[in-house]
């Protein structure tokens, strides 16, 4: 059976002057909260199938919904993020359809007053693009259940959700792609969503027209790389199309991994019916409420990158954004660099430190080794060897400092080694690397003085070793 490849796979993919790309984004966005929107049952819906819901999840009559203040808090947090205008007054809405995902028979959303609108996120050199991204909504609003197979699992009914919508905007897929990356990383630093799309944390449907025809929905893309190959290939196949003299209909598809593929055509707002919520009160905030969420908040992810790749810290770009990913990471660097005061000080977080874990295939972690352990490392007269040797016991072990050093045999003079001897046994036993280095490649007394340091396992520099053997030499 031959597999199928799609149109980008095989084609180099460009932007054709004449047909002009068009794109707007809607994210929906899992807010980090203890409870769901509406109800007191916990958020885990990786959990044992429907072991986190409660009677109004599962729509049975009589239950009442209760608005869950922390997620109306981190709405409003991601809000001013993105520089949104909050509105005064909001209000739920009830979006009807049916489906076995959704008990109620409607999702509880925001479509007539939204909780916020108007805003705008601007890609600079930190995301590889440019351009000022309008937004033009963002509403609160509740998520459905998941079905698998012939089994439906309520556990994620109910989990509050942020959906953010922006303008027609992007005018190139790499501007999709930056914006979705720069919104990932915005909501994770905030701490307002785990910012993940392979687990559903985040879910992104985009809106794409050529030439400004009937613009097609391509909904529920998973990775940031499901949706590049997705708009390459309908925008390639739009061009096709009107090439060929066909009309584009709106439309809403979904994405194989392969072809994009028609899933119904478009409704309307009047298809799903929305009518206010006669259950849940309006949402009244004070005039003040964007500037005191402001005035809490942390340096946005745009100033950190800037400060953490400038002086005195002088990071590359890769390396600061995988430590704002993780804000414990990020805060052990600091105080790591703040302690040395060195400039080998990001030699010791990502060359040697990060390295010892990822050599024993193991994540970073801040709880095994603390900074001032890693500091006592860096400052030690150890040879860089025996510094290597330390760091990996520690991460294999968990260890302390004292413990890794007792255990290694580091805390004996490396004067009660002999080196002379040593050297001269490697010598009579390696003829044939003197030969080679008697024949002009001088750089093979490096194996001799690898093979010393292996035997005397990092105590003695590297520099005394190489100095003995050129004297044997």
């Amino acid at each position: 059976m031959l597999r199928r490849l799609s149109v980008s796979a095989i084609e180099p993919f460009k932007l054709h002057p004449d047909f002009k790309f068009k794109c707007g984004v809607e994210i929906h966005t899992q807010l980090k909260t203890k409870y769901k929107l509406f109800s007191l049952s916990p958020t885990g819906f990786n959990d044992n199938c429907n072991t986190k819901v409660s009677y109004f999840d599962l729509g049975l009559p009589g239950t009442q919904p209760k608005l869950n203040p922390e997620a109306l808090h981190l709405a409003l947090k991601a809000c001013v993020a993105l520089n949104m205008k909050i509105q005064p007054f909001s209000k739920f809405d009830r979006k009807h359809y049916f489906y076995p995902d959704q008990p109620l028979g409607y999702q509880v959303t925001q479509h007539f007053h939204p909780l916020a609108n108007d805003g705008v996120l601007e890609l600079n050199e930190f995301d590889n693009a440019s351009g000022k991204i309008e937004i033009e909504t963002v509403q609160l609003e509740q998520d459905t259940g998941k079905k698998y197979g012939d089994i439906i699992d309520y556990n994620r009914a109910g989990t509050p959700l942020i959906e953010v919508v922006t303008k027609p905007d992007f005018k190139d897929i790499n501007q999709v792609y930056a914006f979705i990356k720069k919104y990932q990383l915005l909501v994770r630093h905030l701490n307002i969503c785990s910012g993940d799309l392979e687990t559903g944390a985040i879910r992104v449907d985009v809106n794409i027209s050529v030439n400004d025809n009937p613009r097609v929905e391509l909904k529920n893309l998973g990775t940031t790389g499901d949706i590049v190959s997705a708009l390459k290939y309908e925008y390639t196949e739009q061009v096709k199309r009107l090439r060929a003299g066909e009309r584009i209909v709106q439309e809403t598809k979904s994405w194989d991994g392969y072809v994009t593929k028609a899933s119904r055509s478009k409704e309307n707002a009047i298809d799903y019916r929305y009518v206010p919520d006669s259950e849940l009160p309006g949402i009244h905030l004070s005039p003040e409420i964007g500037d005191e969420i402001r005035a809490s908040m942390p340096e946005y992810p745009d100033q950190l990158l800037s400060r953490l790749t400038s002086e005195p810290y002088n990071l590359q770009l890769a390396h600061a954004k995988n430590l704002l990913i993780e804000p414990e990471n990020l805060r052990f660097y600091e105080t790591f660099f703040d302690k040395l005061n060195h400039p080998d000080a990001n030699k010791w977080m990502f060359q040697e430190l990060i390295t010892a874990f990822a050599k024993l295939d193991k994540e970073f972690d801040v709880n095994v080794i603390s900074p001032d352990t890693l500091v006592a490392i860096a400052r030690s007269e150890y040879s860089l060897v025996s510094k290597r040797l330390i760091l990996r016991y520690i991460v294999e072990n968990h260890a302390s400092l004292e413990m890794a050093i007792a255990n290694l045999n580091l805390a004996s003079d490396s004067q009660a080694i002999n080196i002379d001897e040593l050297c001269l046994e490697i010598v009579k036993s390696n003829l044939d690397v003197v030969k080679r280095i008697h024949d002009g490649h001088k750089n093979a007394i490096q194996v001799l003085v690898g093979k010393a340091i292996k035997v005397t396992r990092g105590k003695v520099h590297a520099k005394v070793i190489k100095d003995t053997f050129d004297k044997l030499l």
